[in-house]
């Protein structure tokens, strides 16, 4: 039975799942990638439920617990969070709080007793003050592992894998893999793309937009009024908002949720180039009858690679990234921090360098691409999007410097 089937079920799954708001267009842009979905999870060269040694972030720290080289430390009523941070090597500073109950542990979640979420390139951290800990860790090639932290009786705390988080995270709004998500109220599927003032919706926001208006900070009740509520812009903390009691910092910084809105839909398109990449590696000299008795169904093509690449160096290159309406101006050490890991080139330029007058960034091609996610695509993906960068690149005004940047600080770039 071909896999669009079974990816029917999987997409009807996650749309019971998210029926805590009505489904909604998001930032209206489909690809080939995220416009079309093939259950790929099974398929011989994925094998996605199958594999056990994973080489994610959460998989690599939960073997040094398991082998006693690490220790994870509780601290009262956040737990093992600050502790697992640590671990992981995930920034406070990134520290984002939503107050919409759209989560698997939704009964705890309301404006008083918000989820915070922490991120970093690889991993995302989410936390319910009386909950657990949850984690999204991107293992580089087969897209992101779902886990959750299981306290014991008697000793260290463990990691369990959570396959039935795909019931929401394997959808569509996932690019088609094992993703992450970025939402706001009313808009499923949040990145850059989106205009300011439709994110942010069940969220709490600090920081400093000017006049723009936003849905942040804003009851559910009221979040859709044509007159945004006063007083709920231009917070500089959460200090007074709610008890911040567990909670390792008071920020839900406005700089830390625009890198996230970028990086989750990032993540998600490099790990499905590279599953339709494996597929089509795999199949290649392989009959019909070869490839079924093998357990593929060779009915589901594979995306082209050069239809793929397109959409994903568009991406990077933040193609309809709106013009911001005011600059904006975090409210923690977030962008400060984020901008010191660079690499930089000779002239001292990084990719995380941000702009935040007018757009995101002030050399607009993703960081992403330093991340060993990428570092892992298969050749011919890796080619294709380095082909079609290379393009696109010398189409743009500002193109030469970002390829100068990228060729000083990504050795190999182009010559894939």
């Amino acid at each position: 039975m071909p896999r669009t089937f079974y990816a029917g079920l999987l997409a009807a799954a996650a749309a019971i799942c998210l029926a805590v708001s009505s489904r909604a267009a998001g930032d209206g842009v489909e690809g080939a990638l995220s416009g079309t979905f093939t259950d790929w999870s099974r398929h011989p060269a994925i094998v996605y439920s199958g594999q056990v040694n994973t080489n994610d972030p959460v998989a690599q720290v939960s073997r040094q617990v398991r082998d006693g080289r690490l220790s994870l430390r509780r601290d009262g009523t956040s737990g093992y969070l600050r502790s697992v941070l640590d671990a992981l090597q995930v920034p406070l500073e990134s520290q984002i709080v939503i107050f919409n109950p759209d989560s698997v542990q939704a009964r705890r979640i309301n404006p008083r007793n918000p989820r915070s979420l922490f991120f970093g390139d690889q991993v995302a951290v989410g936390w319910v003050r009386g909950g657990f800990i949850e984690l999204a860790s991107q293992d580089p090639s087969q897209g992101v592992i779902f886990y959750t932290l299981q306290e014991a009786l008697v000793g260290q705390p463990y990691f369990v894998r959570r396959d039935d988080c795909l019931s929401c995270h394997y959808s569509f709004d996932s690019a088609g893999v094992p993703g992450m998500l970025a939402r706001s109220t009313q808009e499923f599927h949040v990145t850059h793309r989106l205009p300011i003032d439709k994110r942010w919706g069940g969220w709490y926001v600090t920081g400093h937009t000017g006049a723009a208006p936003h849905r942040g900070n804003i009851d559910l009740a009221r979040i859709f009024d044509d007159v945004k509520p006063p007083g709920t812009t231009n917070w500089p903390s959460l200090e007074g908002k709610f008890d911040l009691d567990g909670y390792l910092t008071p920020h839900s910084d406005v700089v830390a949720l625009m890198v996230f809105e970028h990086q989750m839909h990032m993540m998600n398109l490099l790990t499905r180039i590279g599953w339709e990449a494996r597929v089509a590696d795999y199949r290649r000299g392989k009959t019909a009858g070869a490839l079924r008795a093998a357990g593929d169904d060779p009915v589901d093509p594979p995306v082209p690679l050069e239809a793929a690449a397109r959409e994903v160096v568009d991406y990077m290159l933040f193609a309809d990234e709106p013009r911001l309406p005011n600059a904006i101006r975090g409210s923690s050490a977030f962008a400060e921090r984020f901008a010191a890991a660079g690499p930089r080139d000779p002239k001292g330029r990084s990719l995380r360098d941000f702009d935040l007058t007018t757009r995101l960034f002030r050399y607009p091609l993703s960081y992403m691409i330093y991340s060993p996610q990428f570092d892992a695509l298969p050749p011919s993906a890796k080619g294709a999007i380095y082909s079609r960068l290379s393009q696109a690149l010398a189409q743009r005004t500002d193109g030469a410097i970002i390829a100068e940047i990228l060729r000083a600080t990504k050795p190999g770039a182009f010559s894939s």
